[in-house]
């Protein structure tokens, strides 16, 4: 494995040449060795009989161990192979306890794969939902229309706010490394200890980092870190990773599959009935985990992610936002301060008064693919990424300045 830096590795994808894709946290591109694991997936399924049992366990084992060491986990059977994130908040939310009275805290504005089991929860055991932002009541509330023309320090606010929301009576913390609509980054190294502090079970949806940021589980130590294959992970859509601790591992799952029990190796014993289940966070994997299309996908898309390395992934992102943030500043467009940004998905704040209808005709004119997202324009950049993009998009930023 080396360390050098990467370079652009656009001939890893197949983009059009003339789309400038900085919006891969929307969906990634498929690089080839993924979509050519795809395709032999489907092929193997034209003849059944050259499937046989092991493949039912071997390729998703190599999923876990893949995945376990991309996150370092010690135990790759702690991770269990799921369809989404909200399946594997479900997954928490139905073995979490929460007593009359507690609190379960979010991040306002959160994508709601980490959100809807928490309001259930709340709702069904008398808690409360504590969704927290980077203002309080009387600074700039809202994300989507800030009172403030100040976006800096914004990051820095919500950090210590969200620690703020953390007592005693707190039972679940739910959040994500970086946030969705514009790359906010959290401290998850203090968030986590203050919530080991205080009791609270921390439930990390990795989606929009792991891949394309380091992430170590031993140093963080959350209870449960849920990541969808589609984003940064390279892979395929309805397949993901999810790592549970021991907080969980004993829990009840969602489903009760035939393959998460103790000895479902063993075909012909499988109307032997088992009480017990496979070890570890087997048991929450998702009914058919063995799809031989997807998980081949995954385990192609997470030996390319282990060649790469999520932190040689994040210097070149960070290397090649740099004039994009510079040129935005100039221009008028509020970006949040270094260290609470991440070099793989950032927003914009647009200038005061401009329409977001403008820039958004600009950026189709350029032909640039990003998103927009509240009153922040969402850019994510990766390794398939170069100097024509970059070029690209501050000419649109340009245009819609006027």
């Amino acid at each position: 494995m080396t360390s050098a830096p990467l370079s652009c590795q656009r001939d890893a994808f197949s983009l059009p040449h003339d789309l400038h894709y900085l919006n891969c946290a929307y969906m990634s591109p498929l690089p080839r060795v993924v979509e050519e694991a795809g395709v032999v997936g489907m092929v193997r399924k034209r003849n059944p009989a050259s499937l046989f049992q092991e493949d039912f366990f071997t390729e998703s084992q190599e999923a876990r161990r893949l995945f376990a060491e991309l996150v370092n986990v010690p135990d790759p059977d702690s991770v269990a192979i799921i369809p989404s994130v909200s399946y594997g908040v479900s997954v928490a939310a139905r073995n979490t306890p929460l007593a009359s009275g507690q609190n379960i805290v979010l991040l306002e504005e959160q994508f709601p794969g980490n959100v809807y089991a928490w309001l259930r929860l709340a709702k069904e055991s008398g808690g409360e939902v504590r969704m927290v932002g980077p203002e309080d009541a009387a600074g700039s509330a809202s994300r989507n229309g800030p009172a403030s023309a100040d976006a800096v320090g914004r990051g820095r606010r919500w950090n210590e706010r969200i620690l703020e929301a953390m007592d005693g009576n707190t039972g679940v913390v739910a959040l994500a490394p970086v946030h969705w609509t514009d790359g906010t980054r959290f401290d998850l190294e203090a968030i986590a200890a203050r919530a080991r502090e205080v009791g609270a079970a921390l439930v990390i949806d990795g989606t929009q980092a792991v891949g394309a940021i380091p992430f170590d589980i031993q140093a963080v130590r959350p209870d449960a870190l849920i990541v969808a294959s589609y984003k940064w992970l390279l892979g395929p859509y309805s397949i993901g990773a999810a790592y549970f601790g021991s907080r969980y591992q004993e829990g009840v799952p969602l489903e009760e599959t035939w393959i998460g029990r103790e000895g479902s190796q063993d075909f012909r014993a499988l109307v032997d009935y088992q009480e017990h289940y496979q070890p570890g966070s087997q048991r929450f994997d998702v009914g058919e985990r063995s799809n031989f299309i997807l998980v081949p996908m995954l385990v192609e898309a997470l030996r390319l992610l282990l060649e790469w390395t999520p932190r040689r992934i994040q210097e070149y992102a960070k290397d090649l936002s740099r004039e994009i943030l510079a040129e935005a500043e100039a221009l008028g467009y509020q970006v949040e301060e270094e260290a609470f940004r991440v070099g793989h998905i950032f927003g914009f704040r647009t200038p005061k008064g401009m329409e977001m209808a403008r820039l958004s005709e600009a950026l189709r004119g350029e032909g640039v693919s990003a998103s927009l997202r509240g009153s922040a324009l969402r850019i994510s950049p990766h390794v398939y990424n170069d100097q024509a993009d970059v070029e690209a998009l501050i000419k649109a930023l340009k245009a819609a300045v006027g």
